[in-house]
């Protein structure tokens, strides 16, 4: 029986062949892809440092998973082992639970959380079962992970319809666009594999994790304008666009305009 370490012991294999373009990388692009983590991290935290300085732990904590969920998902493709299979997956869980119980904003408690504690305890005890019941099929991890998407698409359906701000509307926009190829890249990689490697082709899982990056790039910018909003109600959010707003690709961030004098 192969140890839970060795290359290729994982239940997943991607659509890219295996060892092609070195004798160490199991898949290549699908390893060297995941530098748009290492990226994301530090842009996030630079962008946004106005919001940082105010709110340091949930920024700085979910910063540091991200570039956690890079380091382990180049790990698990370059050795498709099972334990690099779930410290990818593992890592991505745990990020969404770290997201969740610092932004999750209160007005969508269920009635029995009276206090973001108690909803901290709800985040850490479901997130706790989860990583248990993730060890039962790991090859399903992927799917339920993905599912999840489609909560924080509504939440952010939800906010949409309460803010008139035209920029917070495109950079939505922009968000969902690239949740969409991300995920059919994602879908065509794992189902349509025989077809992409008969044109050979078989990279789109390296375009999964380019665009589900850009996608964050975007997510991250609306639920600090949100929490903003929620709670911090002294300052009024400005979303930006770095480096200017006159470029036809931008990177949108949250400044925050001087707090309300009180009297």
């Amino acid at each position: 029986m192969p140890s839970i370490f060795s290359y290729q012991s994982a239940e997943v294999d991607w659509c890219e062949g295996n060892f092609e373009r070195s004798t160490v990388i199991a898949e290549y692009y699908n390893t060297i892809s995941n530098v748009s983590f290492f990226v994301l991290s530090p842009a996030l935290l630079y962008l946004n440092r106005q919001y940082r300085q105010q709110r340091a732990l949930p920024l700085y904590f979910f910063s540091g998973l991200l570039f956690c969920v890079g380091i382990f998902s180049m790990y698990f493709h370059m050795t498709l082992s099972y334990v690099g299979q779930l410290l990818d997956e593992l890592s991505i869980l745990w990020t969404l639970a770290v997201a969740y119980s610092f932004w999750y904003p209160r007005v969508y408690f269920p009635r029995c959380i009276k206090s973001r504690k108690h909803f901290f305890w709800l985040s850490g005890v479901t997130t706790v079962i989860s990583t248990l019941m993730s060890f039962i099929k790991p090859a399903f991890n992927a799917y339920v992970l993905n599912c999840i998407a489609f909560h924080l698409l509504y939440l952010t359906w939800c906010e949409l319809k309460k803010c008139n701000d035209k920029r917070v509307h495109r950079t939505a926009a922009a968000m969902v666009l690239c949740w969409v190829l991300a995920i059919s890249s994602w879908i065509s990689d794992r189902w349509l594999c025989g077809l992409w490697q008969a044109i050979n082709f078989p990279y789109f899982h390296s375009f999964w994790h380019v665009l589900i990056a850009m996608s964050l790039l975007y997510c991250c910018p609306l639920v600090i304008y949100f929490d903003v909003n929620y709670e911090m109600p002294s300052f009024k959010p400005k979303l930006g666009y770095w480096p200017s707003d006159s470029w036809p690709v931008v990177v949108p961030y949250i400044a925050l305009e001087e707090p309300h004098k009180q009297c």
